[in-house]
């Protein structure tokens, strides 16, 4: 009898150590074993991806899915086909804007009634609004939430509206009582212009109040908090004074405030739909800088996709990603790093996140050499661009998904 279901080589496998020639032995959805690239393995199946980098899949956090004028479980499946071929094999959805906004444990069971069979992994990310409960937050985490989110502004909006101060203080008391993670959405409402659309209605000093009012919240009570999306690079400074003063804040951003500056996209372009704006090329770069920063607080990045808001960027974001890190010498380490590994530590999911023994078998076959023209007609904010990565094949729990990349 073969020893693993699938074992697969490639001679540039990034584990946590590093990138090394490895084969990997999977069996029952996990990785079993990671063995040198010659070792001697029966399995039922062989890849060998000579030269093609394998990387662990990546979890892409506060993934949004309800698209416009589909149902609930079309979007899921829609979602699970754009994540596999970018290169994502878990999505952490965010509660809204959603139809309905998981904010209870009925809406929440809904969700996963919608998800129910797609090929992507799918976790949730339970909503806080005003009318948030004790028993509400409890109900969601005990059916199965690995986090909460809430917005200062419209980040949830239409389906789920902007927290006072008050109300947050009470949630993160609540939500560090549960040992939970608070995703916060930190543009301050009173500082967004009407209508709050483009850059100029939601200037970076939106982000700098909402980001004080968290931090103060968040000092008080004592609670772990994940700032996503972070993308006004002058609050980094913030950032990094809330650690020093014990303040358990973290942040995230997307590839598209690392790759896209306000500047760049057309009057029609799809990247002026998001929220917070693109900004301008300088803090792009600073964006940059903070990030590649020692202990940098920024820990995460994923995709920002939101489809309800017209933000379609799930099969191109980690592309995106590789094509401005390797300009700045980073490695596909980093890369895994980014988008697998502190997303999963993130939020406590164990044996996911790494190519390593013992973890499940998400894993992305990754071309880091191989340009793409992305369509002119491609509904992302990348249309029109060139991009380096392609993502070759995906495997979830070890399985060869049936949506490999249609990237040409």
């Amino acid at each position: 009898m073969p020893e693993f279901d699938s074992v697969i080589r490639s001679t540039r496998t990034v584990v946590p150590e590093g990138i090394r020639s490895a084969s990997v032995g999977v069996r029952d959805g996990r990785i079993e074993s990671v063995r040198p690239y010659s070792a001697r393995m029966s399995a039922h199946e062989v890849v060998d991806l000579g030269d093609t980098a394998l990387l662990p899949g990546a979890i892409d956090l506060g993934t949004g899915v309800h698209a416009p004028g589909k149902d609930l479980p079309a979007s899921y499946q829609r979602v699970s086909t754009s994540a596999l071929r970018g290169g994502v094999t878990c999505v952490v959805v965010s509660p809204a804007p959603g139809r309905p906004a998981i904010t209870c444990a009925d809406s929440l069971q809904v969700h996963q009634r919608a998800a129910a069979g797609t090929e992507v992994s799918v976790l949730f990310l339970g909503g806080v609004t005003e009318g948030t409960s004790p028993l509400d937050l409890a109900d969601l985490h005990a059916g199965g939430v690995v986090a909460f989110q809430g917005s200062l502004s419209d980040g949830g909006a239409p389906d789920m509206a902007a927290l006072g101060d008050a109300r947050l203080r009470k949630a993160m008391a609540e939500i560090a009582a549960l040992n939970g993670l608070l995703l916060m959405h930190a543009e301050d409402a009173r500082e967004l212009g009407t209508p709050p659309v483009s850059a100029e209605q939601r200037p970076p000093r939106a982000e700098r109040r909402g980001l004080e009012r968290v931090i103060a919240a968040a000092r008080v009570v004592g609670a772990r908090t994940h700032v996503a999306p972070f993308t006004a690079a002058e609050c980094a400074a913030l950032l990094a004074a809330a650690g020093a003063v014990g303040v358990g804040l973290t942040a995230h951003t997307c590839p598209h405030y690392l790759c896209l500056p306000s500047e760049f996209p057309g009057p029609s372009s799809p990247a002026h739909a998001c929220r917070p704006p693109l900004r301008s090329d300088a803090n792009r770069k600073a964006l940059w800088s903070s990030l590649l920063e020692p202990d940098s607080p920024i820990l995460t990045v994923g995709s920002g996709h939101l489809p309800a808001i017209g933000l379609y960027t799930l099969e191109w974001s980690l592309p995106a990603l590789w094509t401005a890190a390797r300009r700045r010498g980073r490695s596909l380490s980093d890369l895994a790093r980014w988008t697998a590994r502190a997303p999963a530590e993130l939020l406590g999911l164990g044996g996911r996140g790494r190519v390593q023994e013992g973890y499940d078998a998400d894993l992305v076959a990754f071309e880091d050499q191989t340009t793409l023209a992305v369509p002119d007609s491609d509904p992302s904010p990348y249309a029109g661009m060139r991009l380096t990565g392609r993502v070759r094949r995906t495997w979830v729990a070890g399985r060869p998904t049936l949506s490999d990349s249609h990237q040409p």
